[in-house]
């Protein structure tokens, strides 16, 4: 299940190629794992606020 990303999004940003149903759910995870791993980052050096130097 998609959780983080819109299905039309990754379909724009695919551009041209057809998208498997099984890599929606396979990049979502990965995109959790950035924003999880960021989100500690931030908390680690004391912030309530995630940054893209966290990503």
């Amino acid at each position: 299940m998609v959780k983080v990303l819109k299905k039309s999004g990754v379909r724009d940003a695919a551009d041209d190629v057809n998208v498997g149903s099984d890599f929606y759910t396979a990049l979502d995870d990965k995109v959790q794992e950035l924003v999880d791993r960021a989100v500690e980052r931030a908390k680690e050096n004391g912030r309530k606020t995630v940054k893209a130097r966290d990503v």
